[in-house]
């Protein structure tokens, strides 16, 4: 009788091999479903990129409906050593200007010490700030303000009082300034302007020589008195505590840097370049989107390549929308009704084109373009700019109802739905796993009897057969 085939232990079987290749067969299910679910999160994150682009086009369409962008401003000056302006949205506006003095902080200096560790005295400075007016000069406080005291001991040097002085928050700003002659303790005001002038008491004859009274009391002398700025502007005799005039003119900002002997000329125009940037910028945003979109959904039949989101009817669905709003007109805009009007061309694939010339002629007539892009029809949406026509698209599609979001929803839940798919099968999957090693073990341990049995037989007629 011919033996059953022995390798190794029991039946010589490879059970663990036949296993796991009937577990692979079976493992096929599984692994199309993860192959499904990693190409729907392909989807998801195409839906994240439309997300950013659409998010990018919206900033730039708000940016276009802003007032400020319309009313930006070049500001100019004829002695920008003089007179420096800035006018961002200033529109457009001319002024003339001479400068005959400008605001100053009081400032003292003590006598000559040795050097910054020299002691002084001790007892209480007291600050007060305020302005000094007549002849001679008198004090008078400021209104609402309040004096500030300082405690000075006897090892205090100059140099921990002008740090007591600075940390006081009293009005005032200290410093030790040392040159051959020797060392000085120097105190001007924190702020310019005649009223934030101030005095120092001190409560001890040894502090003397740290207060200032006045030009003749006190042992601290007036390096430069506390003053405002004084200037003509359009015929105007004004003044100004500090150098910086922020109010004087609607929408601008002057610095006064010198005094001017002769009139400084002011002038503000609106910046169409700014404002051609912008409109150059939304164009860029949009087509970006546009692009995207396209690329996500097309299929290429020379490459025989389908876009991440070919056939999806949502993304599609949004690109014909986009394009139908940009296709659109508006009667708001005067001049203007549509985008080719302005020099903005639609193209077959939805971008836009800039016709610079055309769009430079647009810019001639800025009210016209400005509502073109930024009127509100309150009666008809459809009828708005187009600045907020786009930006009110883009925000219902971002919205938490918007497409991209029910459509990275929609795909999250088929993900999770195969997730819980792929979890039972593997269920199945391990449970069929104990019942074929538990039926391949009996086989195992069967046939290694029958082998057993095998050799017996043999071993018994090869000893009739020798006898």
């Amino acid at each position: 009788m011919a033996s059953i085939t022995s390798v190794g232990i029991g039946s010589g079987l490879n059970v663990e091999d036949m296993i796991s290749k009937l577990m692979s067969v079976e493992q096929t299910p599984i692994n199309n479903i993860k192959k499904a679910s990693a190409g729907l999160q392909t989807k998801i994150s195409a839906y994240g990129q439309m997300q950013a682009a659409m998010s990018a086009m919206q900033t730039a369409a708000q940016k276009l409906s802003d007032p400020a962008t319309w009313t930006a401003s070049g500001a100019t000056s004829s002695d920008s050593s003089a007179v420096s302006v800035v006018g961002p949205n200033a529109g457009t506006q001319s002024h003339v200007i001479t400068v005959s003095r400008l605001a100053s902080a009081q400032s003292v200096a003590s006598g000559v010490f040795a050097s910054g560790t020299s002691t002084v005295g001790e007892g209480t400075l007291t600050i007060a700030l305020g302005s000094w007016e007549g002849d001679p000069p008198v004090f008078t406080g400021k209104a609402g303000g309040s004096s500030i005291n300082i405690n000075i001991t006897a090892t205090d040097t100059l140099n921990s009082i002008r740090d007591k002085l600075n940390s006081a928050n009293a009005g005032v700003v200290a410093s030790v300034v040392s040159d051959a002659a020797g060392t000085r303790l120097v105190i001007r005001s924190r702020d310019t302007g005649q009223t934030n002038g101030f005095r120092i008491s001190a409560s001890d004859p040894s502090l003397a020589a740290l207060s200032y009274e006045g030009p003749d009391a006190g042992g601290m002398a007036l390096k430069q008195t506390a003053a405002n700025a004084t200037f003509n502007m359009d015929g105007l005799d004004l003044s100004s505590e500090s150098n910086t005039l922020s109010t004087v003119a609607d929408g601008v900002t002057l610095t006064l840097l010198k005094t001017s002997a002769t009139a400084v000329n002011i002038g503000t125009s609106t910046d169409t370049s700014a404002i051609k940037k912008t409109i150059q910028d939304f164009v860029t945003a949009y087509n970006g989107l546009m692009n995207l979109m396209r690329d996500q959904t097309k299929y290429d039949s020379a490459t025989k390549t389908a876009g991440t989101l070919q056939g999806d009817a949502k993304a599609i669905s949004l690109q014909q929308m986009l394009r139908n709003v940009s296709g659109g007109s508006t009667t708001l805009g005067g001049a203007f009704a549509r985008l080719a009007d302005i020099g903005l061309d639609p193209g077959q694939n939805g971008t836009l084109t800039v016709n610079s010339s055309k769009l430079d002629k647009a810019l001639t007539n800025l009210s016209d373009l400005k509502r073109f892009f930024s009127s509100v029809d309150t009666t008809d949406g459809s009828n708005n700019g187009f600045a907020k026509k786009w930006a009110e698209f883009a925000t219902k599609t971002l919205g938490t109802d918007g497409a991209i979001a029910t459509g990275q929803t929609g795909l999250q839940k088929r993900i999770k739905d195969n997730d819980k798919q792929i979890s039972q099968l593997q269920d199945h999957l391990e449970l069929m796993e104990k019942r074929l090693r538990a039926q391949y073990t009996a086989l195992d341990t069967k046939m290694g009897q029958l082998n057993g049995l095998s050799a017996y037989v043999n071993q018994q007629f090869g000893t009739k057969s020798s006898s």
